[in-house]
């Protein structure tokens, strides 16, 4: 069963049940209904056209629900327009549901939830996990927000800003490596700065082909993770990287500076430094304090505590590391890497022990364990 193939399916399925009359919310169910069908038939017999299958399934899982559905039984005079199989236009309805999930009568941060789990194939708890929330009202966010669309005319679509703020989640979570859609989350921003000139989309670009250029790099061959300082910069993607680059200082030049221009900025001094000792860290300390006025987040703050510890000493790190709220994300394992730059191993080596029970992905889990591991081993042979 082609996984891949689905997930790519899914969204044009989607636009093209609610084009024909579906509320959001019913869609979506048919078309899982309709996917979770194929996952049980298709090994089997797989059809000729996957996608046209998958309409005339969805659809009809639609009309079955709408039928059982009292409250709607105006919706069965459509029964006898369900679709033939056979060959459809291919035609990428993935953008434009983006902006129609970013509908008006939704808050920004749930319609981003609601992109996430509805067309992005994002789970409620890896959007929970983005939004450092718990997995239950995430759940809740979602369920609200599908309640609120379903019915709604899809007519007035939402805002770029709203559509940003969802490529860029679902490029993390392909980045992170739990699923793969970072690819998927350029191509669409490409399609984005197409048809849009905005300084912010082109930003957001930057900062994804930045990125990516040297996703190569973040892992060894055993699947651990390697710091952005021991990385070798040979397997980074020189032409994303220059690309990367090019679209950002044509943005920056139209002085319209957004969030995404200020972390692309940071991203882009990271790979223009020929070797981690040449980071231009004061540089990377203008630009956080450029971010954190921008979006007063605190995971900002919190990185540009390391960025400090970096350009002016790991003392000056943690004080800065110290005005901030010791719960958030990564705050151990800070803590800990600003210890060990600082002398101070048995410190460094138990924070980075309690930073491991708190990480997000067991690839992080493991380098923190490692990291711990050989801080006491050190410390153990010390004369």
């Amino acid at each position: 069963m082609n996984e891949a193939l689905l997930r790519s399916l899914t969204p044009s399925v989607l636009g093209i049940l609610v084009r024909r009359g579906a509320d959001f919310a019913a869609a979506e169910d048919a078309v899982q209904d309709a996917l979770v069908e194929a996952v049980r038939v298709w090994p089997a017999g797989p059809p000729r056209d996957p996608k046209a299958w998958l309409i005339t399934a969805a659809w009809r899982k639609f009309l079955d629900a709408t039928r059982a559905d009292t409250a709607r039984r105006r919706r069965e005079d459509l029964v006898d327009e369900e679709p033939a199989p056979g060959p459809v236009p291919a035609v990428d309805d993935t953008l434009q549901l983006y902006f129609l999930c970013a509908h008006p009568s939704l808050p920004p941060s749930s319609a981003v939830a609601l992109t996430l789990r509805a067309v992005g194939g994002l789970t409620t708890r890896q959007i929970a996990r983005a939004y450092l929330v718990p997995e239950a009202t995430m759940a809740q966010r979602i369920s609200r927000a599908k309640r609120t669309v379903s019915g709604v005319r899809f007519d007035r679509p939402g805002d770029v800003a709203t559509v940003l703020r969802v490529l860029y989640l679902v490029f993390n979570e392909g980045y992170s490596g739990d699923v793969d859609l970072s690819a998927e989350a350029i191509r669409l921003t490409r399609q984005l700065a197409a048809v849009i000139d905005h300084p912010e989309v082109s930003g957001l670009l930057a900062l994804m082909l930045l990125h990516h250029a040297r996703r190569a790099g973040r892992t060894a061959p055993d699947g651990s993770l390697v710091p952005l300082a021991e990385q070798d910069r040979s397997r980074w993607d020189t032409t994303l990287i220059a690309e990367g680059i090019g679209i950002l200082q044509a943005a920056l030049a139209r002085d319209r500076l957004g969030e995404f221009q200020a972390q692309a900025a940071i991203a882009a001094l990271h790979a223009d430094a020929p070797t981690a000792g040449e980071t231009d860290w004061p540089q990377i300390v203008e630009w956080y304090d450029e971010l954190a006025r921008l979006t007063d987040n605190p995971v900002v703050r919190l990185n540009r505590a390391v960025a400090i510890g970096e350009a002016d000493g790991p003392r000056a790190g943690l004080a800065a590391l110290a005005a901030l709220d010791d719960s958030l994300p990564r705050h151990t394992a800070v803590a800990a890497y600003l210890h060990e730059r600082d002398g101070d191993l048995p410190a460094a080596a138990r924070l980075y022990s309690e930073a491991a029970w708190k990480a997000p992905s067991l690839p992080e889990r493991d380098h923190l364990t490692r990291q711990a591991a050989r801080l006491n081993t050190h410390h153990r042979h010390r004369p």
